[in-house]
C-alpha cells in the first residue's frame, strides 16, 4: 500500500511517522519533496494527479488547507475512482475556507457560537458606526479566508478592534480578507476537540489545548500555535455537549449532501460549562497532529481505511491514557516572518521550525522533559514558551464557584444597588427585609386577628424576549407584579407583600437592576412591600444571555369580606363589566412573535398606525394594576366575580368564577368594545381567527367583572369617580346545555381589512397513487405559520386512492386523471387540470406513472420528487431491495427535481440512513420515510423560495 501525503510541515512528517509503522503500509511519501520522487504543486490539480498514476499511489492524505479550498480531493476522486482520498471535497472544506459560511453554518443548523457580523470593504469608512451597533463590548477579529493560522486578531479595545477590522479590509491578508468576521469575544478556557469523520459516524480523538500567543503567561501576538498538550478533562457535561456538537454538525453536513471524509477540528471555548464553537479546521492541526499520534494506539492505516469506506463506527479507536506535551521552537522573527537557512543539525525554513514531544505519566512531567530537550537545540533567534501546559497541571474548571460562571462579588453588588429601591416599597407590618425570610404583622398592616392570607405566584412567559431583544425593561416588573397582585385580587384580597425570583446564566447587574426598578415601582403603585427575593445566576442551565422572571403576591383578606367568588349567587339576568387592558400584558407571546417573524417585522419598525412608536414599544406595554380601582368594590359586597385575563384569555379565564354545577352561560358580546389596534393587526396578519385570539389574548379586556343588576348603575359610578374605564360587554343567562361562556358578534370584533398582508405563495399541486402519506406531511407543512406554499390541488390516476379522501378532509380539492393508452393524451389532460388552479410547482406524493416529456416541458424545473435511494445509485421501482442486494451499508432518500430520465435531475437534499444489524428491508423502508417526511415538505419550501426570489 503506498501512500502519498500532500504537504510537508511537522503535521506531515508525523503522521508519516505513525503510518510507517503499520505493516500494511509499503511506502509513505511526503510532497512537495526534493527526493527521487520529484517536487510536487499541491495546488497543481493535474500535477497531483499524474504523480499518483505514476508513482502508483493508493491513498492520498491531504494536509494543508490550502489543496482542500482548490477542490483537490474532489479532483483526485473523479480522476481516480479506485484511490482512497483522506480529505474532505471543496464544498466541505468550506466550514474552515470561509469564516462567515463557517458561522452561518453553525447558526443554522444550532451549533453553540459566539454573536457575530460579516462586514465587506464596502463597509470600511462606516466602521465607527458598524461596532456601536454591536450588542457586545469586546471583538474578535477574523478575516474570512485562508491566512496561514494569522487571521485571527484579538483587540483589547473598540479602536483596536476597528483598526484590525480596517487592516485587513485592505488588504493585510489579501483575498482572505475581503470580508471579515466580527464576533463577541468569549472568556472560558479553550479545547481542541479533534475527530475522525466518515460522512455517516465520528471517533473523537482526545482533548487538546493548543498556545496560540507567542509568549509565555499568553501575550504577545496570535501565531499558528506555540504548543500543545493532550489530553486535557473536561467535565463530563461538557463532554457530552462537545458530541452534540459533531453530531448536529453531521447532520447540518447530510441535510445539505455534503460528504465529508477526513478530519474534522472544532477549537472549543468553554464558558461556565457551556461549550461554544469558535472555528472548524478541515484537517489535522498543526501542532496537535505531533501530540495525537504519540498517544494514538490504533493502526492509523486502518482508521483511514475504515473513514474512506464509510466503517468507522465499526473501527476500534484507542488511545493512550498517558500526557504528551508539544514545545514549537520558531524563528526569530516569527509570526512576522522567519529567518530562513539557520543552521542546526538540519536547515530551518523559517516560521516554525520544530516540535519537540515528550510523553510522560503526568503533563508535568511530559512539559519539563520537552523544554529539557527544547532547550538543547541551537539555532539563531530561536524562541519557544517553557509555560506549555503548565496552567493544566492544576487545571480543574469547577474549583470555584466563580470557575463555574457564578460571580459571588457581583451578585453581592447587585443586592446593594437594589437596597433603596426595596425600602421604597416597605410599609407597616411588611417591613422586614434582609433575613433569611420576612414576618408579616398582619395586625400592625391592619387587619384583624381573624384576617385570611391569599398567596398567587406567576411569570412574564416569553415577553421577556421582547425585551432582551429590544433592550427595554423598564415596565417588565409592572408585568409580573401584575400578573401577581391582578390574580390574588379576585379572591377579595388586599396585597401586602412581594417576592421576585430573577434568574439568570449570566448576570447583568445594569439590566437586573433596571428590572428590579420596575418591580420596586409596580409594588409601590399596588401599595404592598418588596420584602425580599431570589436571585439566581445558573451558568449551564441558562445560556449567558437567558433569563426569566417570576413572583409570588401575598395578600390578606378581613373575614367580613366576601369569599370571592359567589358562584352560587351568579344567576340569570348579572350584567359583565370589561375593564381595559393596556395591551397584551403578559400572555399570548410566543403566538404574537410568531406572527412578526412570519411576517418578517421587526421590533424596531414602525407600527401602522402610529409611525411615532414601534412594535417593541408597543409590545413592552406593562401589565396594568387594577388594585386601587377594583379591590374597594370587591371589599365593599358590590361584585359577585372578579376574573383578571391572563393565560387562555377571555375564553379560559371569565369562567373561573362559576363552580362545575354553574347552570348559567356567560355571554359575551364582542360588539360592546374596541381591542387594541396591535390585536386587530395580529388577527390580519397572521392570520389568527377570532376563536383562537380570543382563547389566546385578553383582546382589550383584562379584568372582567360580574356584578348584580341592581348594583350595575353604583358600580359604574364608583369607577367613573375613579376614572377607570369600562365597557358592558354581557350578561348572564340560564344555560339548559351548561355551556359556561358564549360569545355573540365576533366578527365585529377584529377589523381584519385594516392591516390584511397576502403574503405571496407558491401554488402547489401533489400527484398520488395510493394512500398518500408522503402527500398529508406536504400539506400540514404548507398549513404552517410561516409556510410559502398553499396546496392547490390533489390529483391520483387512480379513482380508488386512500389519499384522495385524505385530501379532502384538509379542505383541498381532488381531481382523478386516468391513465391513457398513450402518455402524452393523458398527461396534456393533467396540465390543463393542474394549469386550471395556478400551479406553479408540482409535488410528486407516490405517482405511479413516468411522466411524458410534454407533461415535463409545461412546467421545467418546477417538478420535484422523493425517492428511496441516495441518488444517482439504485434507481427504479425497486432501489431499496437492489441497495441491499448489491451490499452497501448505507441507505437512505433523495429529494430532486423530475427531467425526462428516470429518477435523474438535480439533487434538492439527501438524508442517510444506517443499515444495522438485524435490519430487514421493512424495517429500513420505515426509517427511510421517516426522513422523507421531514426532508420532502422543507424541500418543497426551499424550491418555493426559490420560484417567490425569482
Amino acid at each position: 500500500m503506498n501512500i502519498l501525503i500532500i504537504g510537508s510541515g511537522g503535521r506531515e512528517h508525523a503522521l508519516a511517522w505513525k503510518l510507517e509503522q503499520s505493516h500494511k503500509v509499503k511506502k509513505v511519501i511526503v510532497a512537495p519533496g526534493n527526493g527521487a520522487t520529484g517536487k510536487i504543486d499541491p495546488n497543481n490539480l493535474e500535477e497531483v494527479s499524474d504523480f499518483c498514476a505514476k508513482h502508483n499511489v493508493d491513498c492520498v492524505l491531504i494536509g494543508p488547507e490550502e489543496p482542500l479550498s482548490n477542490g483537490l480531493a474532489d479532483y483526485l476522486i473523479k480522476t481516480h475512482p479506485n484511490l482512497m482520498v483522506f480529505g474532505p471535497t471543496k464544498d466541505a472544506a468550506q466550514l474552515e475556507t470561509s469564516k462567515s459560511f463557517s458561522k452561518q453554518f453553525m447558526k443554522e443548523y444550532g451549533l453553540p457560537t459566539a454573536d457575530f457580523v460579516t462586514v465587506s470593504i464596502e463597509n470600511v469608512k462606516s466602521l465607527d458606526c458598524v461596532f456601536e451597533r454591536l450588542p457586545w463590548k469586546n471583538s474578535v477579529v477574523k478575516a474570512d479566508g485562508l491566512a496561514a493560522g494569522k487571521g485571527v486578531i484579538i483587540p483589547k479595545d473598540r479602536a483596536e478592534a476597528i483598526n484590525a477590522t480596517k487592516s485587513i479590509l485592505e488588504g493585510e491578508f489579501g483575498n482572505a480578507g475581503r470580508t471579515v468576521v466580527v464576533e463577541e469575544r468569549l472568556e472560558g478556557y479553550e479545547v481542541s476537540a479533534l475527530a475522525f469523520v466518515d460522512g455517516i459516524s465520528y471517533k473523537r480523538m482526545p482533548l487538546g489545548k493548543d498556545h496560540k500567543r507567542l509568549l509565555e503567561s499568553d501575550m504577545g501576538p496570535n501565531t499558528g500555535g506555540m504548543g500543545v498538550v493532550a489530553p486535557v478533562k473536561v467535565p463530563d457535561e461538557v463532554d457530552k455537549k462537545i458530541d452534540e456538537i459533531f453530531e448536529k454538525t453531521l447532520r447540518g453536513l447530510a441535510d445539505r449532501n455534503i460528504k465529508y471524509c477526513g478530519v474534522l477540528y472544532a477549537g472549543i471555548m468553554v464558558v461556565k460549562n457551556e461549550p461554544y464553537l469558535l472555528e472548524f479546521n478541515c484537517r489535522f492541526g498543526d501542532p496537535e497532529t505531533q501530540v495525537l499520534v504519540r498517544l494514538l494506539q490504533t493502526d492509523l492505516y486502518d482508521i483511514i481505511y475504515s473513514t474512506v469506506h464509510q466503517t468507522l463506527s465499526k473501527c476500534d479507536v484507542k488511545w493512550s491514557t498517558k500526557y504528551v506535551c508539544g514545545v514549537i521552537l520558531a524563528a526569530a522573527n516569527y509570526p512576522k516572518s522567519g529567518d530562513k537557512g539557520s543552521p542546526i543539525t538540519i536547515v530551518t525554513n523559517g516560521g516554525r521550525v520544530l516540535c519537540v514531544t515528550s510523553m510522560a505519566e503526568t503533563l508535568q512531567e511530559a512539559r519539563e522533559h520537552a523544554n529539557e530537550v527544547a532547550s538543547g537545540i541551537e539555532f539563531n533567534g530561536k524562541q519557544f514558551r517553557r509555560d506549555i501546559g503548565k496552567s493544566l497541571e492544576t487545571f480543574t474548571p469547577s474549583l470555584s464557584y466563580e470557575a463555574s460562571g457564578v460571580n459571588i462579588d457581583e451578585g453581592n453588588q447587585f443586592v446593594e444597588d437594589i437596597k433603596t429601591l426595596v425600602k421604597k416599597t416597605l410599609l407597616p407590618g411588611a417591613n422586614q427585609i434582609g433575613g433569611f425570610g420576612a414576618v408579616l404583622d398582619l395586625k400592625t398592616a391592619g387587619f384583624s386577628n381573624d384576617s385570611q392570607l391569599v398567596v398567587g405566584i406567576d411569570g412574564v412567559g416569553t415577553k421577556i424576549e421582547v425585551a432582551t431583544h429590544c433592550k427595554n425593561f423598564a415596565g417588565i416588573g409592572y408585568d409580573v407584579v401584575a400578573m401577581c397582585v391582578n390574580d390574588v385580587i379576585c379572591h377579595c384580597a388586599k396585597p401586602i407583600a412581594f417576592l421576585d425570583y430573577f434568574v439568570c446564566g449570566k448576570l447583568d447587574r445594569t439590566m437586573a437592576t433596571e428590572v428590579l426598578a420596575s418591580i420596586s415601582d409596580a409594588c409601590v403603585e399596588a401599595g404592598c412591600s418588596l420584602i425580599g427575593g431570589e436571585t439566581a445566576e445558573m451558568p449551564g442551565v441558562y445560556s449567558t444571555h437567558q433569563w426569566d422572571l417570576a413572583g409570588c403576591a401575598i395578600a390578606a383578606k378581613e373575614s367580613t369580606w366576601p369569599m370571592l367568588p359567589l358562584s352560587s349567587s351568579i344567576e340569570e339576568g348579572d350584567v359583565i363589566l370589561g375593564l381595559p387592558s393596556s395591551g397584551l400584558h403578559s400572555n399570548g407571546f410566543s403566538l404574537a412573535r410568531k406572527v412578526l417573524t412570519v411576517n418578517d417585522v421587526k421590533y424596531s419598525d414602525p407600527l401602522p398606525w402610529n409611525a411615532e412608536s414601534t412594535f417593541g414599544k408597543d409590545l413592552l406595554k406593562g401589565t396594568r394594576l387594577y388594585v386601587k380601582t377594583v379591590l374597594p368594590l370587591l371589599t365593599s359586597g358590590l361584585v359577585k366575580g372578579c376574573a383578571h385575563i391572563t393565560g387562555g384569555g377571555l375564553t379560559e379565564n371569565a369562567i373561573r368564577v362559576l363552580d362545575g354545577n354553574s347552570d348559567v352561560t356567560l355571554v359575551i358580546d364582542c360588539s360592546k368594545w374596541k381591542p387594541h389596534e396591535m390585536f386587530n393587526w395580529i388577527a390580519s396578519a397572521g392570520p389568527v381567527e377570532t376563536k383562537e385570539m380570543i382563547r389566546t389574548f385578553n383582546c382589550g379586556i383584562g379584568m372582567v367583572l360580574i356584578v348584580d343588576k341592581s348594583k350595575e348603575e353604583e358600580v359604574k359610578s364608583k369607577l367613573s369617580s375613579s376614572k377607570e374605564q369600562f365597557f358592558e360587554i354581557g350578561h348572564v343567562e340560564k344555560s339548559a346545555e351548561k355551556k359556561r361562556i358564549r360569545f355573540i358578534n365576533e366578527d365585529s370584533l377584529f377589523h381584519r381589512d385594516k392591516y390584511l398582508t397576502q403574503r405571496k405563495r407558491v401554488k402547489v399541486a401533489i400527484l398520488i397513487s395510493g394512500t398518500g402519506t408522503n402527500m398529508q406531511k406536504l400539506i400540514e407543512r404548507s398549513k404552517t405559520p410561516d409556510s410559502n406554499c398553499e396546496v392547490v390541488l390533489v390529483v391520483s390516476n387512480k379513482e380508488t386512492a386512500g389519499g384522495l379522501k385524505l385530501a379532502a378532509s384538509y379542505g383541498i380539492p381532488t381531481k382523478v386523471v386516468p391513465h391513457t393508452s398513450d402518455r402524452v393524451t393523458g398527461d396534456k389532460t393533467l396540465a390543463k387540470v393542474l394549469k386550471s388552479y395556478g400551479t406553479q410547482l408540482v409535488c410528486l406524493g407516490g405517482y405511479m406513472r413516468i411522466l411524458s416529456p410534454f407533461f415535463i416541458s409545461q412546467f421545467p424545473s418546477r417538478i420535484i420528487n422523493i425517492h428511496p435511494s441516495l441518488l444517482p445509485s439504485f434507481k427504479g421501482a425497486h432501489a431499496l431491495q437492489d441497495a441491499l442486494d448489491f451490499g452497501v451499508k448505507i441507505v437512505g432518500c433523495t429529494a430532486h427535481f423530475v427531467d425526462e430520465l428516470v429518477d435523474h435531475g438535480d439533487i434538492i437534499a439527501q438524508r442517510p440512513v444506517m443499515i444495522e444489524d438485524g435490519d430487514t428491508i421493512e424495517t429500513l423502508r420505515k426509517k427511510i420515510q421517516v426522513q422523507e417526511h421531514e426532508m420532502f415538505p422543507n424541500a418543497m419550501i426551499s424550491v418555493a423560495a426559490n420560484i417567490l426570489s425569482e
